[in-house]
């Protein structure tokens, strides 16, 4: 049944993003492997003939750059991480478009940061630019801005970044290639562990099998593949992990072989708007209601007003994505605030007529609009 699920699922994905870790793309000497770019290739091609719709993100600049530069580990301080990325960025875009060149497809490159997903303008520009190159006999390949991206601009690992581009353009499945078979129920280094073929709902309980290993090249393991999953999976993409040196491994995850792990995607009726609100952009700060606001916004669809706010924590500006949470800490929604964190300080628990008399005026009735207020719990 497991399998008729799966296979049903992949006949309907018309746009997919594909997820290639660094340690995917690696030889043992930290170089780039051309083969396996060029059997990929050939795989994407296969993809793309098929009528459907690719964008790729591929990890492996930094390490590509090691190389290159004959760095023995992967450097600590930012400034040498940024210079092996900008060297090893060039190589990693030419072996692709080299590879891509017999199929008739040229490699698009688009070097992304986090400001490109914080402001709804560049956001807007981003999938454009995507749907754009579509028209086009072009494979997008997007990567994070390692070389320029610091502390404050950058989006962490490209788990993330590939969940992220996946919500901006509404895939239907998003496939993550690492260097394990899949979601696994222990660690990748206990071979008593075994393979979760199939999960019909995230749980954040999945968190607990996340073993302790980690890959030598890359910024991530299994813990940020399920972040990913659960951001992807929230807005309705399907996802898929599996092990990136399998030959054929795309070919085979397509025809619904038996390998991997797929995660079945829950939120179809989020609209784009509330997908970047809600699964986008790390909030600024965080804003903690009582019980009865709580089950106004998450359970009636309610604005949120400021007579059910407790307390504001953290510094953010007007417009700026917050955190919703409760008196226990947890987040059930996230929304775009009326007020900078220092006025609704200055109104928390109060009654409109209140806030009249505190601000002089009354700006916005509420501290949140419904229509900029995405409940992120799984009820």
């Amino acid at each position: 049944m497991t399998l008729e699920r799966r296979r049903e699922v992949l006949d309907r994905v018309k746009t997919l993003v594909v997820k290639v870790g660094t340690n995917v793309l690696s030889t043992d000497d930290d170089r780039l492997d051309a083969d396996r770019i060029a059997a990929l290739a050939e795989q994407l091609h296969r993809i793309c003939e098929s009528g459907r719709k690719l964008v790729l993100v591929s990890s492996g600049a930094i390490g590509a750059g090691m190389g290159l530069l004959g760095l023995k580990e992967r450097p600590k301080d930012l400034s040498h991480l940024q210079a092996a990325a900008a060297t090893g960025q060039a190589h990693l875009i030419h072996i692709y478009d080299k590879a891509f060149r017999p199929y008739g497809y040229h490699a698009a490159q688009l070097l992304l940061t986090a400001n490109d997903f914080k402001g709804r303008g560049r956001y807007l520009n981003v999938r454009n630019t995507l749907r754009t190159l579509a028209e086009y006999s072009v494979i997008p390949i997007i990567n994070e801005n390692d070389s320029v991206s610091t502390a404050e601009i950058k989006l962490g690992d490209n788990d993330r970044l590939a969940a992220m581009v996946a919500g901006l353009i509404q895939a239907d499945l998003l496939i993550i290639l690492s260097v394990v078979d899949g979601l696994l129920t222990g660690d990748p280094t206990n071979p008593a562990s075994e393979r979760i073929p199939f999960v019909d709902k995230f749980d954040d309980n999945l968190l607990n099998l996340v073993g302790v290993s980690k890959s030598s090249r890359g910024t991530g393991g299994m813990g940020t593949k399920l972040e990913a999953v659960r951001t992807a999976t929230a807005v309705g993409v399907n996802v898929m992990i599996a092990n990136g040196k399998r030959q054929n491994v795309l070919n085979e995850l397509l025809s619904g072989a038996d390998i991997g792990t797929m995660f079945l995607g829950e939120g179809d009726g989020v609209s784009a708007w509330k997908r970047w609100i809600g699964y986008t952009m790390p909030p600024k700060g965080r804003l903690v209601l009582d019980a009865g606001a709580r089950r106004a916004v998450e359970q009636q669809g309610k604005s949120l007003l400021a007579i059910g706010v407790l307390r504001v924590e953290g510094e953010f500006a007007k417009g700026e994505v917050v955190s919703i949470v409760d008196q226990t800490g947890e987040e059930f929604a996230r929304g775009l605030t009326n007020y900078d964190s220092s006025t609704a300080s200055s109104i928390v628990g109060k009654r409109t007529d209140e806030i009249t008399r505190e601000l002089g005026s009354i700006p916005y009735d509420e501290v949140i609009h419904r229509d900029n207020l995405v409940v992120t719990s799984q009820k």
